[in-house]
Parts: C-alpha cells; sequence; structure tokens
C-alpha cells in the first residue's frame, strides 16, 4: 500500500514540473495609460515582472516605470539590449525608460543575469 501511495505522489509531483516547465502559461499584457501626449505603463518587479509584457500605442510618446519591491541581485538591473539600455533599477523606487513608439515592433528585456524576461510591444 505504501509503495502505491509513493508511486502516486511521485507522478503528481512529475506532472506538475513537466507542466510548470513546459506547458504554456498565458500572460496577461498591460496597457499603458495616455496622460495628454504621452503613454505610461508601470511593471512591478517583484520576483519577476508584473506584468511581464506591456503594449504602448505606436506614434505616442511612451515609458515604462520599473517599479523596484525585490532585493534580489538579478532583479537589480534591466536591460534592453535592443536599446543598448542597461539601468540599475536600486538607486530610486521607481526607474523610467523611454520606448521610441515612432515604429511599430517589439523590445524585449531581461533582468541583469538574464533569467527573468519580459517584452514592450509598440503597437
Amino acid at each position: 500500500m505504501v509503495e502505491v501511495l509513493v508511486a502516486i505522489v511521485g507522478l503528481v509531483l512529475i506532472a506538475l514540473i513537466v507542466w510548470w516547465f513546459f506547458g504554456k502559461h498565458q500572460a496577461q499584457a498591460g496597457k499603458a495609460v495616455i496622460e495628454g501626449d504621452h503613454q505610461v505603463a508601470t511593471v512591478v518587479v517583484n520576483g519577476g515582472y508584473s506584468p511581464s509584457t506591456v503594449v504602448l500605442k505606436k506614434g505616442v510618446s511612451g515609458s515604462v516605470k520599473f517599479e523596484m519591491r525585490d532585493s534580489t541581485a538579478c532583479l537589480s538591473h534591466i536591460v534592453f539590449e535592443q536599446l543598448g539600455l542597461n539601468k540599475d533599477l536600486t538607486k530610486q523606487p521607481t526607474t523610467t525608460v523611454e520606448i521610441p513608439t515612432d515604429q511599430a515592433g517589439e523590445f524585449n528585456f531581461a533582468c541583469g543575469m538574464d533569467m527573468f524576461h519580459g517584452k514592450v510591444i509598440v503597437k
């Protein structure tokens, strides 16, 4: 009886691990708030990025504010490789990154160790 119970628990744990790493997880994209002629989106940095995807409207100047709520060394920097940006998020509670919105496209960002990822979509 104990062997059967251990086997069932083991199979359940294996299924959860497979789902966690290989399952499709839908992340809801955050949208920017337009204030006059500028749009701003906020990403909370706390054990990752929430939301991990932000949508900006093409043609309206835009920025993304990163609110630092986690002191993890990995998340202390935000890197936009396509924009050539590497900003330290620990210098102030909120760090603003200006995003070019003149053309539609995607700008990927990651933590300093490239373990956590997100993107800004301009459309």
